[in-house]
């Protein structure tokens, strides 16, 4: 949905405003859901995958705390091409992870059958 809003606002289709709330909207629960994913992982002794996913959790408590959460309605056109780069590589880190989750879910299934 970022990425679309970021995209969006690149070929003038909505308007500043609009694109900085959408996104806004949705940054905290991505943080969220990322840190019980992540704590998910830790608890149900998954470390490999607990591992992988502590680098995003870093950065994205690194953004909180320094209060660069937020796309700023102002800025936006003066950080669209960073924030469209950011985007795609969380996509592609968090595509990475759902392939290792359902290689190791199909892994342990085809194990317990044998």
């Amino acid at each position: 949905m970022q990425l679309i809003c970021l995209a969006d606002l690149e070929f003038d289709y909505i308007n500043p405003y609009d694109s900085a709330s959408r996104i806004n909207s949705v940054v905290l629960p991505e943080f969220i859901s990322q840190g019980v994913l992540c704590f998910l992982f830790l608890v149900t002794g998954h470390w490999v995958m607990s591992l992988l996913c502590i680098p995003y959790l870093y950065y994205n408590v690194r953004l909180y705390l320094r209060r660069q959460h937020l796309i700023d309605v102002t800025e936006i056109f003066n950080m669209l091409n960073r924030e469209k780069k950011l985007r795609l590589f969380k996509l592609g880190y968090i595509v990475l992870l759902i392939f290792m989750c359902l290689f190791w879910l199909i892994y342990n299934a085809l194990e317990d059958d044998e």
